[in-house]
This record gives structure tokens, C-alpha cells and sequence, in this order.
């Protein structure tokens, strides 16, 4: 029996991968959720291209135009609505030359509307759920790491008080490395990145972090801490340590991590500790979330009107407040 569902549907194009999650809106009594029924994640590395060249190439293009065309027919069989997905690209397409220029390819030939955001809107989707998060009078930073930016938010008692991006990044860093770039060629940025994150730490007496991305997810998932519960600093730099003497042969086949997470995860990895050293905090922690589950949260208080009419709720509900919004099962 065919059990009719809203169907929503975020895809995050970063730096080092796109990713699709499809999510179904339940509804019962007052109560919303969202239930994940599709996810897939395939590693585009468009970073790869724009941090070397400045470009993204034709070949990386038609991969990704293919890519997107199999999305597109993806969401079509779960039943989502010309309106109800929203694509957002982020640091690779908003630095390359030609960000621009692919993203009207892609809406001539597919239909599709690439929004490219700066990093304070992918920190203002990011917030949306990790504000979900945030306990009363507690003082937090936020540290999320993609391919090509670093997006810092400082919470004081639930409210955001700052953010900042930084065009630092796993792969970014990986190709300076890579390319026998100095320290001091580095160390403008760098720098700049400490200070930001010393001064606003010690101003909001920040005691708390919270780390978002792909990378911190597995080193995560490596440490084997106890569900729901936070990771230490020194175990994050042990794991880090026991990958950097790893070859990536050995990462791959012995930690058995994917190859596009094994030449990314310790510069990545590198950035998370720092900003706990420089935020003089001890544990992070680490909840399963990120930029597709803020594109997914916008979209349903976009059209929350018409989920409540499909819920026959009475006239004049309210949308829900804060601490209604839906959250994501499995």
C-alpha cells in the first residue's frame, strides 16, 4: 500500500564532495519530524581543480553535470517537487573563475538552481539546527571545516555573538603542504584565524565546542567515545598522530578509511585541535549535522504552510517555535 509523504531534498557541492539527502516530513499530533530515506554522497572534489588552477575543468564539470543529472532523477522516483529542494555550493565554486559560468550551464541544461553562498550564509544554515543544540548559559564555539573555508560561530547563552570564515580548508591545506609552501607562506592566514578565535573565546568566556564536517564526523566515529558524549582534545591528537605516521596505503587499507578522506582528514583534523588550543577548550562535541540539515530545516519553515495543510492542523496554527522544529531520524 502506497503511503503518500512530503518529501524534501538539500544538496551541499563543497569542496571536497556533493551530497544529497532526501528527507520525508512526518507529522503526528503537534509533533514534526523529519526522516531521512535517501542519502548519497559522491566525492566531485572540485576544490582539487579551483585551489590549484582557479578553475574548475571541463572534465570535473561533465562529472558533475552527470552527477547532478542523476540527482535530478533521483528525487524525481522519491516524488520531491520542482520546489521543494534547494542546491547550495560553497567555497570550490565561489572562488573558481568560472563558478558562475557552470552554474548557468547546469540551469540551461538541467533545470537546476545552484545557489553559490558565501560563508556566512553556510554559517547562517549551520545555525538554524546547531542553535537545537545549545544548553541555557553555556558559551560555545563552533568550528565547522570544509574542503576549501573554516567557519567559526561563538553561542553566549543561545544566542550567536560572532562568526567568521577563513578561506583554510583540508584540501586547501593538503595542496599547500603538498606544494613545499612554507610555514610562512601560510602563516598570514593562519594567524589571523588564532587570533579571531583567542580573542573571541576569552570575550565570551567560551568553555564549550562543537565541531561539524565529514572530517570530525570519522575521527569521531575513530575514537569509539560513547554515543551523545564528547570527545578530548588529547584523544583527537593521538588519533591524529596515528594517522600521520600511516601511509596512505595503510590508511586506506588498514584504518580503512575512503580515499578521499584519508589525504584530508589530518590537515582537516589539524584545524579542529588548533581551534580547541587557541579556545583553551578541552572536549568538543561532535553531532552528526551540518550544512544539508540547515538547507533542509529553511525549506520546511518555507513551506511550512502547506505541510500544516496537508496536516489538516486548524487555521491560524502557529509555526513552530524553536524548540518545535523538526528533527532528523533514520
Amino acid at each position: 500500500m502506497e503511503y503518500p509523504l512530503l518529501k524534501l531534498a538539500a544538496i551541499d557541492i563543497g569542496s571536497n564532495a556533493v551530497r544529497c539527502q532526501i528527507s520525508a516530513v512526518l507529522h503526528y499530533g503537534d509533533r514534526y519530524r523529519l526522516k531521512r530515506v535517501e542519502y548519497v554522497r559522491y566525492p566531485l572534489r572540485l576544490g582539487e581543480d579551483v585551489f590549484a588552477s582557479g578553475r574548475i575543468s571541463a572534465k570535473k564539470e561533465e562529472k558533475f553535470i552527470k552527477f547532478l543529472h542523476a540527482l535530478r532523477l533521483l528525487m524525481e522516483v522519491h516524488d520531491v517537487a520542482p520546489n521543494h529542494y534547494l542546491i547550495c555550493a560553497t567555497s570550490a565554486m565561489r572562488t573558481a573563475e568560472n563558478g558562475r559560468e557552470v552554474a548557468v550551464r547546469i540551469q540551461q541544461q538541467l533545470g537546476m538552481t545552484v545557489r553559490v553562498i558565501d560563508g556566512q550564509d553556510e554559517a547562517a544554515f549551520i545555525n538554524r539546527v546547531i542553535e537545537n543544540l545549545l544548553e541555557d548559559k553555556k558559551h560555545y564555539i563552533h568550528i565547522d571545516v570544509g574542503g576549501g573555508s573554516t567557519e567559526f560561530n561563538i553561542y553566549h547563552d543561545r544566542r550567536k555573538v560572532a562568526s567568521q570564515s577563513f578561506e583554510v580548508g583540508s584540501i586547501r591545506r593538503m595542496q599547500q603542504e603538498e606544494a613545499g609552501l612554507s610555514t610562512e607562506a601560510m602563516r598570514e592566514t593562519w594567524q589571523r584565524m588564532e587570533e579571531w578565535v583567542t580573542e573571541n573565546a576569552r570575550r565570551y568566556h567560551v568553555t564549550r565546542a562543537i565541531g561539524t564536517g565529514g572530517n570530525i564526523n570519522k575521527l569521531y566515529s575513530m575514537a569509539q567515545t560513547a554515543v551523545d558524549k564528547p570527545v578530548t582534545r588529547r584523544r583527537i591528537a593521538t588519533i591524529l598522530d596515528h594517522l600521520t605516521s600511516m601511509s596512505m596505503d595503510e590508511r586506506v587499507n588498514v584504518a580503512l578509511l575512503n580515499p578521499d578522506r584519508a589525504d584530508v582528514i589530518v590537515p582537516a583534523g589539524h584545524i579542529y585541535l588548533s581551534a580547541m588550543e587557541w579556545a583553551n577548550v578541552h572536549q568538543m562535541i561532535v553531532p552528526d549535522i551540518g550544512l544539508k540539515d540547515g538547507m533542509l530545516q529553511t525549506l520546511f519553515e518555507e513551506h511550512f504552510d502547506e505541510f500544516r495543510a496537508e496536516g489538516d492542523l486548524k487555521p491560524g496554527c502557529p509555526k513552530p517555535a524553536m524548540q518545535s522544529r523538526p528533527t532528523e531520524v533514520e
